[in-house]
């Protein structure tokens, strides 16, 4: 196919934590706030005056330091992210929320504002935690909308004057739905039986969602949908199968792409920082705050293995089920980062339900990792012999 025009623009994006567009949006005036976690709703972080960037530590290599202090039991996302706040990478930031989507995260960050690895020069830098239901219920709605007002709101109006105002959210959540129906537009494509985008591609697109401001990215999505609808693909399907890839934190490109190497299309992006339920619109209506309605959203539409009632355990698992064969997947590749308890949890949990499905750990920066890529061909190979003993039948 056609190289896509914005393409190499947005994977230079993604080489830095402090790419081009935050240090444009911080030169207009505007305040950087991280976060870690997709239990963090985004709108609130990018109310006007402010933007959020979701931290990675993009062509990460040794961890050692952050494994000197988070031992090597927690998973390699928390120890690569320490280690590079360590070494200055996250200097660029006015302020960190974090939740306690899981332990590592705490870990990180407290150990973060300890050794203080961001926000030293910064007067008005504010470290905030919150707390997240495990249950999704009318108690939990109640407790993460208080946690909002005193770990996001709260500090944002206090340290830098943000109108936190009803309108102001409504005004936030606007551009992020913008963001978002264009990528699910974009997204659609991967429904095509023969796709017009990869998924390494997609997963480009919207991995930049996450970690650039939103209003500088708008245009060239709008130009990319457009460039798509009129995109020839090749004569016959470049891939064996397509898959569903399932599980914890990716926000390393070269791991979708890796699995796509190996013959595999990679239709479906259910993990933290893909863009199912990441990127679904927020529906809000006149006669309800808009807090409220975004927490709601959030906690019951989450699929993170934090919520812990048997509903949300269940809901899990049809909605993977739902999106292979929405998606027409001919198998699902659930992976976790190693020690990453929450997903081995959810792993072992759905092992003996959900059709066609393989499991693997990985590391935090796949690289070209030979031992992944056999155990993706693996996987593969499975499919295929699958396949022809249902022709055979």
């Amino acid at each position: 196919m056609k190289d896509l025009k914005h393409l190499i623009y947005f994977e230079d994006l993604l080489q830095e934590a402090h790419n081009d567009l935050i240090r444009q949006a911080q030169s207009e005036g505007k305040k950087c706030i991280g976060y870690m976690c997709e239990n963090v709703p985004e709108p609130l972080l990018n109310l006007p005056g402010v933007f959020s960037a979701r931290l990675r530590a993009p062509r990460t290599g040794s961890i050692d330091v952050g494994t000197y202090y988070l031992t090597s039991f927690l998973c390699e996302y928390s120890r690569a992210i320490l280690e590079r706040a360590l070494e200055g990478g996250y200097n660029f930031l006015d302020g960190m929320v974090t939740p306690d989507g899981c332990t590592m995260l705490n870990r990180c960050v407290e150990n973060m504002e300890l050794l203080k690895a961001a926000g030293k020069d910064k007067e008005n830098f504010f470290w905030d935690y919150m707390e997240i239901p495990m249950k999704a219920d009318y108690n939990g709605l109640n407790l993460y909308v208080l946690q909002c007002k005193n770990h996001i709101l709260k500090p944002l109006a206090e340290n830098y004057g943000i109108d936190v105002s009803d309108e102001a959210i409504r005004k936030a959540v606007a551009e992020h739905n913008h963001v978002c129906e264009l990528l699910r537009q974009i997204g659609d494509f991967r429904k095509l039986d023969n796709p017009t985008i990869t998924g390494y591609e997609y997963n480009v697109f919207c991995l930049a969602s996450y970690v650039a401001p939103k209003y500088l990215i708008i245009d060239k999505l709008e130009e990319t949908l457009e460039e798509l609808k009129t995109r020839e693909p090749d004569p016959k399907p470049w891939f064996k199968a397509r898959v569903v890839v399932v599980g914890s934190e990716v926000d390393d490109t070269d791991f979708i792409k890796l699995i796509e190497d190996s013959g595999a299309f990679v239709c479906a992006d259910r993990f933290c920082y893909g863009s199912l339920p990441g990127r679904d619109p927020i529906e809000l209506t006149d006669d309800e705050d808009a807090l409220t309605q975004i927490c709601r959203q959030y906690m019951y539409r989450g699929e993170c293995p934090r919520y812990m009632n048997t509903e949300k355990m269940d809901g899990r698992r049809e909605y993977v089920d739902k999106l292979a064969k929405e998606y027409k997947a001919d198998g699902i590749i659930y992976q976790q980062m190693k020690f990453c308890d929450p997903w081995a949890y959810e792993k072992m949990m759905g092992s003996h339900i959900l059709r066609n499905r393989y499991d693997v750990d990985r590391p935090y920066t796949i690289g070209s990792s030979g031992q992944m890529r056999t155990r993706v061909q693996a996987f593969m190979e499975s499919i295929d012999i699958k396949k022809i003993q249902k022709e055979e039948k």
